[in-house]
């Protein structure tokens, strides 16, 4: 149960309050947070690190950029799964940006999203420099610098996904002039990435378990979520070969496994499960205290009235999505909400227009335990799945369809089985290469709806315009335009993006 290693989870995104936790001796005895780099000993760069985790969830509102509106808007409101959702009135302009594609170079939420990319970007520069320049190579200072890398990786993986060309910053900024860089080519950003993640996958542990095989460290990285990142960042360029090595190396693992229940995934039971590679960590404790919680949950929950004021309502599911299933599917009812019926814990969800959508993300909704619990009626302390075992196993399927030849064939046959099964659909069967990318394409829109993929998805397929183009998308719209505020900052270093 979640309740049960929430104490470990604080200590990961919550460097600033380790002093409370006596029993744990081993945080206790380093440097300080604040510590120069004299202080530092081999080792040290452990609270750094604890810090990059904890920047997901910052207070200060650096997660926008990871789990908030502005990353609903650049990563989910584009596909042809989601919305932005709310009232009409409410953020008007957001749907007209993102849902209908009238990008606008000015608009706030692309430079917060940027920023703060850039943020988490420098910190983790900061521990490479700092480990750099103390010549750290001890075993512990080697798992820090592979975390520092992931996430420089992660943070770049969006990055280049939403803007194509961006400056590359992979050196500590000590003066805000030196970040003013001009672009990178696409390639150079990938290349950065194949570095970090390749040192990432090398200096990382297979698990952070104990004696007893219990997770020490729950929801820290392992190197099977760096090979995962890996997979997905080469799938993207059509690197299937590659893709599929990393793929059959954490399924090989045995470490992971679908969970029997597509729903559990996004309750507090399936947090940090079997099926986790990597999560940001939310926590709110019993009376709402400790509170390490996020607004990932709050801004997409219900919009109504007293007992169903549940949230913002952002980021809501398509009518096409709600269509999409096949009959029998159980994804359908864990991802979607509807309004005017059940919720599944006998409680009746409001009507339309008493509240302003059809349809609401069920993968957010807050478990009425949890409510009591905390004393929260809004879902801020639901953790953010970023990788799970479900996505390894739709990348292994599809590299292993385009490489082509019968035992690759046979495997993506049953990895795609793997999956329908859980959601109680029948098995298929290989009949062509076409048919079977359609199968995958199909299975990834149901399976990861709400979660992000869905409009890279089309556009890495060559999709988006038969898709959205009535939307207004135009092979223009596959990269957003850089913000206009860090052109400005730049000076005339940075160049605007083709088209805008």
């Amino acid at each position: 149960m979640k309740k049960n290693i929430q104490t470990l989870l604080l200590i990961m995104i919550l460097p600033s309050l380790m002093v409370i936790f006596g029993g744990c001796k081993k945080f206790l005895d380093r440097a300080p947070l604040q510590a120069s780099l004299e202080d530092l000993n081999q080792g040290g760069l452990e609270g750094q690190v604890f810090g990059l985790y904890g920047n997901f969830l910052d207070r200060n509102g650096s997660y926008h950029g990871f789990s908030s509106i502005p990353w609903f808007a650049l990563n989910s409101f584009r596909g042809d799964d989601a919305m932005k959702g709310s009232s009409a009135a409410d953020g008007a302009d957001w749907e007209t940006v993102y849902d209908n594609f009238q990008y606008q170079k000015a608009h706030w939420s692309a430079s917060i999203y940027w920023d703060q990319k850039y943020n988490m970007i420098n910190k983790a520069n900061t521990v490479l420099q700092t480990a750099d320049s103390l010549g750290l190579s001890d075993p512990a200072s080697l798992v820090n610098i592979g975390e520092a890398k992931f996430f420089r990786a992660l943070t770049y993986f969006d990055l280049v996904r939403v803007f194509g060309e961006v400056p590359k910053i992979d050196f500590r900024i000590y003066n805000p002039n030196d970040s003013k860089k001009p672009k990178a080519t696409v390639p150079q950003i990938w290349a950065l990435i194949d570095a970090d993640l390749t040192a990432a996958i090398a200096n990382l542990p297979p698990d952070w378990n104990n004696a007893s095989g219990n997770s020490k460290f729950p929801g820290r990285l392992t190197r099977y979520a760096a090979m995962t990142l890996a997979a997905k960042t080469k799938i993207y360029r059509g690197d299937w070969a590659g893709c599929l090595g990393l793929c059959q190396q954490v399924i090989s693992s045995g470490k992971y496994q679908l969970l029997s229940d597509y729903s559990s995934l996004f309750k507090v039971e399936g947090e940090n499960s079997k099926e986790s590679l990597f999560e940001i960590q939310a926590y709110v404790g019993p009376n709402g205290v400790p509170d390490a919680g996020h607004e990932y949950g709050v801004e997409q929950g219900v919009r109504g009235s007293g007992a169903w004021d549940l949230g913002w309502g952002w980021n809501v599911p398509e009518p096409g999505q709600e269509a999409s299933y096949e009959a029998g599917d159980k994804r359908r009812g864990a991802t979607i909400l509807y309004s005017g019926q059940d919720d599944g814990y006998g409680k009746t969800v409001p009507a339309f227009p008493t509240v302003p959508r059809l349809y609401w993300n069920k993968k957010v909704y807050p478990e009425p335990s949890m409510q009591a619990s905390t004393g929260r009626r809004q879902n801020n302390w639901l953790n953010h799945g970023v990788i799970r075992y479900a996505d390894v196993l739709l990348l292994a399927a599809e590299a292993a369809n385009e490489l082509g030849g019968a035992g690759n064939q046979a495997d993506a046959v049953t990895w795609i089985n793997t999956i329908r099964s859980r959601a109680g659909l029948s098995n298929v069967a290989f009949t062509t290469q076409a048919a079977m990318r359609d199968i995958i394409k199909r299975e990834r829109r149901s399976e990861l709806a709400m979660e992000g993929e869905r409009f890279f998805d089309l556009v890495r397929w060559g999709d988006a315009i038969a898709v959205l183009g009535g939307r207004g998308y135009t092979p223009c719209h596959q990269y957003y335009p850089l913000p206009q505020s860090a052109i400005d900052f730049a000076g005339g270093v940075l160049i605007q993006n083709p088209c805008w």
